[in-house]
C-alpha cells in the first residue's frame, strides 16, 4: 500500500506523472472531471486547524467524484483514548483513504502501518508535504518550457528565512533534495536545522551537506530563484511568542532583503503571514509575490496525489 507522508514517497520517476495531473487538472477544472474517487469515501482526521488544507481536500475529494468525511480527533474515539492503531483497522474497515493534520509525526506512520488505506500527510510538527509538492509545482508554472516540469527545478535555488527547525523547513530540504535544487537557510543558530531532520536525510541516502545553513540572511538570498519563509509562531508555540519574535526579527523577508535575490526571485509563503512579522506588506504585494498561486494549487497538487494513491490502491 502506498501512502504520501513525506516528499520522498515519490520516486524522481513518478514526479512527472504527480505535476502533469496537477497541471491537468488545474486546465479542466470544472469540466471533462475524471471520477477517479467515483464511490470512495476518504475520511479527514483533523488534529489541528486549518484553512487551505481542510478546503483544498474537500472540494478536491468532491471534485474527483468522492465524498470526504471531516472528522476532528476530540469528536473521535481517537481523541479520548482509542489507540491509533485500533482507528486505523476500524476506519480501513469503513473508508477508502485517510487524510492527517496532526502533530506528532509518528501518529501518520502509525496509522499508515496498522491500516490497509492510504495515509496522507496533511501536516504534522516534523514535515508537511503537501505544501512542497503545491510549491514546487507552482514554481513549474514560471518555469516550465516544455512538459518536463520536474527538469525546471532542477540546479534552482531556494533560501528559506527565519524558522529553519519548523516543518516547511524541514520539508523543504527534503523537497530541494528530490527535486534536485539547491536550498540555503538563515536563521537564529539556535534554531538550525535539528537531529531529526539530519536523521532523515541520512535514511533517504542524502548527503550531510545537502543543505547550507548560515546566520546571514543576505548571505542566504545571494543567487536565490525563490525567497521563502514561513510563520515564526506556529500552532502550539504560542507561548514561546515574544521570544521567537526576538530572535527572529533580524529574518524578517524586508524589500531590502528581497531585492538581494535574483532579479526576477519569487517570493513564496505558505500562508497564512503575519505582515510586519516574517515579512513586509511590500514583500506581499510584490508582483513576484506568488502566495495565492501557491494556495489556489493546494487544490489541485492534492487531486493529483490522491489520484495516484488510489491508482496503486486498486492494482
Amino acid at each position: 500500500m502506498k501512502h504520501f507522508l513525506k516528499e520522498t514517497d515519490f520516486k524522481p520517476h513518478e514526479l512527472g506523472e504527480v505535476f502533469a495531473l496537477a497541471r491537468e487538472f488545474k486546465a479542466k477544472r470544472g469540466r471533462n472531471a475524471t471520477p477517479i474517487l467515483a464511490g470512495q469515501t476518504w475520511a479527514m482526521i483533523f488534529s489541528k486547524s486549518s484553512t487551505r488544507t481542510r478546503v483544498s481536500f474537500e472540494v478536491g475529494i468532491h471534485e474527483l467524484g468522492g465524498n470526504p468525511l471531516f472528522l476532528n480527533k476530540n469528536d473521535i474515539q481517537l481523541g479520548r483514548g482509542e489507540s491509533v492503531e485500533d482507528t486505523a483497522k476500524v476506519l480501513s474497515r469503513f473508508v477508502h483513504g485517510l487524510i492527517v493534520r496532526t502533530f506528532d509525526h509518528s501518529e501518520v506512520e502509525r496509522l499508515a502501518a496498522a491500516g490497509n488505506i492510504p495515509v496522507i500527510n496533511a501536516l504534522t510538527d516534523f514535515l508537511h508535504p503537501c505544501q512542497i509538492y503545491t510549491d514546487a509545482f507552482t514554481m513549474t508554472e514560471r518555469w516550465a518550457k516544455n512538459d518536463d516540469l520536474v527538469g525546471s527545478l532542477r540546479g534552482r535555488k531556494i533560501a528559506f528565512l527565519g524558522d529553519t527547525a519548523c516543518n516547511m523547513a524541514n520539508s523543504w530540504i527534503l523537497g530541494a533534495n528530490l527535486f534536485g535544487m539547491k536550498i540555503s537557510l538563515s536563521g537564529p543558530a539556535e534554531f538550525a536545522p535539528g537531529a531529526e531532520l539530519k536523521a532523515q536525510l541520512q535514511r533517504e541516502g542524502f548527503p550531510a551537506d545537502s543543505y547550507q545553513f548560515t546566520t546571514d540572511p543576505f548571505l542566504a538570498v545571494k543567487d536565490a530563484d525563490v525567497v521563502y519563509t514561513d510563520v515564526w509562531v506556529s500552532m502550539g508555540k504560542e507561548d514561546e511568542k515574544t521570544e521567537r519574535i526576538r530572535q527572529m526579527s533580524p529574518y524578517a523577508v524586508s524589500a531590502k532583503l528581497f531585492a538581494a535575490a535574483k532579479p526576477d526571485a519569487l517570493f513564496m509563503h505558505c500562508l497564512p503571514a503575519h505582515p510586519g512579522e516574517e515579512v513586509e506588506q511590500a514583500v506581499l504585494d510584490n508582483p513576484r509575490s506568488i502566495i495565492f498561486d501557491q494556495a489556489e494549487n493546494r487544490l489541485h497538487t492534492q487531486k493529483a496525489i490522491m489520484a495516484v494513491l488510489a491508482k496503486d490502491a486498486r492494482k
